[in-house]
C-alpha cells in the first residue's frame, strides 16, 4: 500500500467515524439513534478489518469507492443500512445447467458497487 493509498483510507475510516459521533436517526428517537451508530461503528470496523491484508491497488481502488459511495448513500437517504437491490429480469428462475450459471452472472453484474463486500443471500 502506498503512502497516498494509506492515506485516503485513514482518512476514509476516520470520516466514518466523525459521521457516526453525530449520527441522528431519521425518526428522533434515541434508542433508535444508538442503534444507527453502533451499527454505522460496527460495519466500519468490520469492512477495514476484512480488507486490511489487501496489496494490490486495484481492490484497494474499489474497496475505497464501494465505501465512499456507501457512506454518500447513508448520508443523503439518512439510512446507515444498506438499499435493496433489484434483481435483473430472470434472476429468479430456477433453471439449470448453462441457464442458472447466464442468471448468476447477471445477478453478479447488477449487484452495485455499495454492496460488493456483502455475501451472496
Amino acid at each position: 500500500m502506498t503512502a497516498s493509498t494509506r492515506t485516503t483510507v485513514l482518512s476514509l475510516y476516520m470520516r466514518v467515524f466523525r459521521i457516526a459521533r453525530t449520527w441522528q436517526a431519521q425518526s428522533g428517537v434515541a434508542s433508535d439513534t444508538e442503534t444507527e451508530r453502533k451499527y454505522i461503528l460496527q460495519e466500519a470496523r468490520t469492512l477495514f478489518r476484512r480488507n486490511q491484508k489487501l496489496t494490490e491497488q486495484e481492490s484497494i481502488r474499489k474497496c475505497i469507492e464501494e465505501y465512499e459511495a456507501r457512506i454518500e448513500i447513508g448520508l443523503h437517504y439518512k439510512n446507515p443500512y444498506p438499499r435493496a437491490t433489484y434483481l435483473p429480469p430472470m434472476g429468479l428462475a430456477t433453471q439449470k445447467g448453462r441457464k442458472l450459471r447466464a442468471q448468476q452472472r447477471l445477478r453478479k453484474q447488477a449487484k452495485p458497487i455499495y454492496l460488493q463486500s456483502h455475501d451472496e443471500t
